[in-house]
C-alpha cells in the first residue's frame, strides 16, 4: 500500500470514528523516542506517542501509511525555526494531532495498552496520562506562517555549516581522498541510489522500464534496502549506519558499506559482526546518502540517479539537520552526473517502441511464411500439413453430422 492510498483509508476511517464519537478516539497505544524505530511496531488504528521536535515530512509519511487514529508528540512539531513540513500532512489526512503533551508520556504508556483521548488529554480510564495543544489546519499554518517569516535566518545557519563542512572534508569533497576501494564494478555503468525518502516508492515504480533496460547498480542507504526488496529489486550495495534496515536486507549478498564517524568509529559494525558478513568502512562527517554518492561518483559511474534523496533547499531544511549541508556540497561535486529518479521518469523512453516489436514479429512470420513457401523442405512440410487438415477436417464434419 502506497502512501497515498493509506492516506485516503485512514481519512475514511476516522470520519466515522468522529460520527460515533466525536473528539473522541480510544485505541492501542505505542510509544518511542525514535519515530522510523516506533514506525514498525505501529499497527493501523493505534495512537502513536513521539517524542519529534520539527516533525519532518518523511516521518509524518511513515505515520499516515501505518495509519495511526492520533499522533501525541511530546515535543513541538512546529518549533518555528523553519516549515517543516510533517504537522500539515498529518492534520491534513485528518490524524488528530496533541502537540508538547507532557514528557512523561514516553514512560508512562505500556506498549499496546487501550488509552482514550479527548480532545487535548489521553486518559487511562479517569486518570490522565499527558495533556498537550491539539493543533488543526488553522493552527498548523498560523505556526507555519511564523517559520517561514523566520526562514533567513536559518539560511544563514546552513550557509555556515556549508562552510564549516567544506573546511573539514576538502581534500574528500575536492579530491576524492578517502574513498574506499569496494568490489562491485561501478566503472562506466549507471548508478541507482535508493533512499527510503520522498516519494521512493512512487519513484521506482515510474523507473521500472529504466531499470530493465540499463541494469545499474542499485546502491541503498539504510532502510532503502528494504524498500528496494519490496519493489522487487536486490541491492548491490548497502551503504550506511545499519540503524533502520533488516537483518533480511543485510543477508542477501549485498556488498556492505559502513558509514562511520570522521575519526574512524563505526557503530554499525557491531551488528555487521554478529551477523557473520563482512563490510567496508567509509569515514565521512556527512549523510549516509551522501557517502552513497561520493561512492558512486569516485568508482567512476557514468550516472547516478537517485531516488527518495534530498533534491530541494525545501528539503533540505525540512529534514532540520545541519548535516543538510554536506548533501548540498555532495551535489555540486557530482554535478551533472547525478539525474533525480523524476527527471529520469520523465525524459526516459524506452528504446524498443511496441509498435516497432510488432513489426518486427510480423516481419519473422512473413519470413518464415516465404521461406516455406519457396523451399523443396517447405514444400514437403507445407504438404503434410495440407494432409492434416484435410483429416482433421473429415473427423469434425463426420462428428457434427
Amino acid at each position: 500500500m502506497n502512501v497515498s492510498d493509506a492516506l485516503s483509508a485512514t481519512v475514511l476511517r476516522l470520519r466515522r470514528t468522529q460520527v460515533e464519537a466525536p473528539g473522541r478516539q480510544e485505541a492501542p497505544v505505542r510509544a518511542d523516542r525514535r519515530t522510523k524505530n516506533l514506525t514498525k511496531r505501529l499497527r493501523p488504528g493505534d495512537i502513536a506517542v513521539i517524542d519529534h521536535a520539527d516533525l519532518d515530512r518523511v516521518s509524518a509519511e511513515a505515520l499516515v501509511a501505518c495509519g495511526v487514529s492520533a499522533v501525541v508528540n511530546v515535543a513541538r512539531s512546529i518549533s518555528g525555526r523553519y516549515p517543516n513540513q510533517g504537522p500539515e500532512l498529518i492534520v491534513g489526512a485528518g490524524i488528530p494531532l496533541v502537540d508538547d503533551a507532557d514528557p512523561e508520556a514516553l514512560t508512562r504508556v505500556r506498549e499496546g495498552e487501550r488509552l482514550r483521548l479527548e480532545g487535548d488529554t489521553l486518559y487511562r480510564g479517569d486518570e490522565p496520562v499527558a495533556r498537550g495543544t491539539v493543533q488543526d489546519p488553522v493552527s498548523v499554518e498560523a505556526a507555519m506562517a511564523g517559520a517561514r517569516a523566520g526562514l533567513s535566518t536559518q539560511l544563514e545557519a546552513f550557509a555556515a555549516n556549508t562552510m564549516a563542512y567544506l573546511q573539514r572534508e576538502r581534500d574528500l569533497l575536492l579530491d576524492g581522498i578517502g574513498i574506499p576501494a569496494i568490489d562491485t564494478g561501478i566503472e562506466g555503468r549507471h548508478v541507482l541510489i535508493v533512499v527510503r525518502g520522498y516519494h521512493y516508492r512512487e519513484d521506482l515504480t515510474a523507473l521500472r522500464p529504466y531499470i530493465r533496460e540499463f541494469r545499474p547498480v542499485v546502491i541503498a542507504v539504510d532502510g532503502g534496502a528494504d524498500a528496494v526488496l519490496e519493489a522487487g529489486l536486490r541491492p548491490d550495495i548497502i551503504v550506511g549506519d545499519f540503524d533502520s534496515v533488516s537483518d533480511r536486507a543485510l543477508s542477501g549478498g549485498a556488498e556492505l558499506v559502513v558509514h562511520a564517524y570522521r575519526d574512524g568509529r563505526a557503530p554499525g559494525m557491531d551488528r555487521i559482526t554478529d551477523l557473520g558478513h563482512k563490510a567496508v568502512v567509509f569515514p565521512a562527517t556527512g549523510t549516509s546518502e551522501d557517502v552513497a554518492m561520493m561512492l558512486a561518483d569516485g568508482s567512476g559511474a557514468d550516472l547516478i540517479v537517485a531516488v527518495g534523496a534530498h533534491a530541494t533547499l525545501e528539503e533540505f531544511l525540512d529534514k532540520g539537520r545541519s548535516g543538510m549541508a554536506s548533501t548540498f556540497l555532495t551535489r555540486l561535486r557530482v554535478g551533472g552526473k547525478l539525474v533525480d529518479a523524476k527527471g529520469v521518469s520523465r525524459l526516459y523512453r524506452s528504446r524498443i517502441s511496441p509498435w516497432a516489436l510488432t513489426g518486427l514479429v510480423a516481419a519473422c512470420l512473413l519470413t518464415i511464411v516465404v521461406a516455406a513457401v519457396s523451399s523443396p523442405a517447405g514444400q514437403v512440410y507445407l504438404t503434410f500439413l495440407a494432409a492434416r487438415w484435410d483429416t482433421f477436417s473429415y473427423w469434425l464434419t463426420g462428428l457434427l453430422t
